[in-house]
C-alpha cells in the first residue's frame, strides 16, 4: 500500500520564518508561487533578466528577482523552470548560493535521476510534485480544495528533509487531496514512460494513424477527425470518473463489444515489447542521453518534427472544425510559437 500524506501529517509552521525561492514563473512556477504567498510562506522568484514573465510576477505583487538573487536570499529552492534549462541555471545561479543547511527542491526527478545536477551533500534535496498543470493546482487551491502530489527525499541532510517537503505540500495545497511518498527514481521513470507510452506518444500516434486510416479509405476528413479525435474526451472523462469500468458501463454495449473485440488487435504483443523497450531506454538512460544531446545541438529533429506534426491534414482539418464550436474555448499555435 502507497504511504499517503494529508494535512493533518504537514507541519506548515515549519516553513514560518523561511524564504522560499521559486526558480521559473511557467505553469507550475505561478501555481507554486501564488499558492505558498496565500499560505503565508515569505516567497520570491527568481527570473532571468528581461523575462516575459518578470512583469506577470510585479502584477501578482511577488518579489521578483534574478535566480542568483533569489537563490542567496532563500532557505528552500525550489527549481520550477524547465527540465531541459535546468542544469544551465543550476550551475550559474543555484550552485554558488547553495549554502550549508539549505534545502533544493524539484517538481519532476529528471535532472537529479540523470545525473545533469548533482548537489553537494550538505543540503536537503526533495521533490513535491502536483500530478496537474498548474492551473488547476492554483483553481483547486483558490477554491478551498487541492491536487493530488507526489512527495520524495533525495538528500537529507538536516533530518527533517520529508517534514520540510510535507510542509512545502501543504502550503500549495497538496495535502488537501493526499501527497503519495515516492522516490526520484519511480516518480522519472512513471512519468516518462506515461507520457510516452500512453498520455502524450501513444494517444497521439493512435488517433492520427486511426484518422488517416478513414481518410485513405474514403471517408470525409471532417468526420474522421470527430470519431478519432473530438470524441476522445467523452471517453477519456469518463475514465478519469470512474476508471475503465464505469467508461465501459457508460457507453453502448456495441461500444462496449468494440473495447473487448478489437483493442487486442491494436495493443498487440509487438506492442507490448515496444512499450517494455520504451521503459528499458528510461531505466537505462538511454532516452535521457538522447534528449538532452538533441537540446545541445540546438533541437534539429525536435523542431522538424514539431514543423511537421503541426502542418499534418488532422491538425488543418481540427482548426477549421474547432472553429465552429466556440464553446469548446478553441485554441491555436500561431507560426513561431513554442
Amino acid at each position: 500500500m502507497a504511504t499517503i500524506y494529508y494535512d493533518k501529517d504537514a507541519d506548515l509552521s515549519l516553513l514560518a520564518g523561511k524564504k522560499v525561492a521559486i526558480i521559473g514563473y511557467g505553469s507550475q512556477g505561478h501555481a507554486h508561487a501564488l499558492n505558498l504567498r496565500d499560505s503565508g510562506v515569505d516567497v520570491r522568484v527568481g527570473l532571468y533578466e528581461g523575462s516575459r514573465s518578470w512583469s506577470k510576477c510585479e502584477s501578482e505583487g511577488l518579489a521578483v528577482m534574478t535566480a542568483e538573487q533569489a537563490a542567496a536570499e532563500a532557505d528552500i529552492i525550489m527549481m520550477l523552470a524547465p527540465d531541459t534549462s535546468q542544469s544551465a541555471i543550476y550551475r550559474t545561479a543555484i550552485a554558488p548560493n547553495l549554502g550549508p543547511g539549505k534545502t533544493l527542491m524539484f517538481s519532476h526527478g529528471f535532472n537529479i535521476r540523470y545525473g545533469q545536477i548533482m548537489p553537494p551533500p550538505t543540503v536537503d534535496v526533495s521533490m513535491v510534485a502536483p500530478k496537474s498543470p498548474g492551473h488547476r493546482v492554483r483553481e483547486l487551491y483558490v477554491e478551498g480544495k487541492g491536487t493530488p502530489g507526489l512527495v520524495a527525499v533525495h538528500h537529507d541532510a538536516s533530518g527533517q528533509a520529508l517534514a520540510t517537503a510535507l510542509a512545502y505540500a501543504r502550503a500549495i495545497g497538496c495535502t488537501r487531496a493526499g501527497t503519495i511518498l515516492t522516490t526520484f527514481t519511480e516518480e522519472t521513470e512513471t512519468d516518462l514512460f506515461g507520457e510516452q507510452a500512453v498520455l502524450c506518444g501513444g494517444v497521439t500516434a493512435l488517433v492520427e494513424s486511426a484518422f488517416n486510416t478513414l481518410v485513405g479509405a474514403g471517408y470525409q476528413p471532417e468526420i474522421a477527425y470527430f470519431e478519432c479525435l473530438h470524441e476522445l474526451k467523452l471517453i477519456v472523462d469518463l475514465m478519469y470518473q470512474g476508471g475503465l469500468s464505469y467508461m465501459r458501463y457508460s457507453v453502448s454495449d456495441t461500444a462496449e463489444h468494440g473495447d473487448y473485440s478489437a483493442g487486442p488487435k491494436i495493443v498487440t504483443d509487438q506492442t507490448q515489447q515496444a512499450m517494455k523497450q520504451i521503459l528499458a531506454d528510461i531505466q537505462s538512460g538511454a532516452y535521457a542521453e538522447g534528449w538532452i544531446d538533441e537540446n545541445a545541438q540546438g533541437r534539429p529533429w525536435f523542431n522538424g518534427r514539431r514543423e511537421e506534426a503541426r502542418h499534418s491534414q488532422i491538425e488543418q482539418v481540427g482548426r477549421d472544425l474547432r472553429r465552429m464550436m466556440p464553446w469548446i474555448n478553441p485554441k491555436e499555435i500561431m507560426p513561431g510559437e513554442a
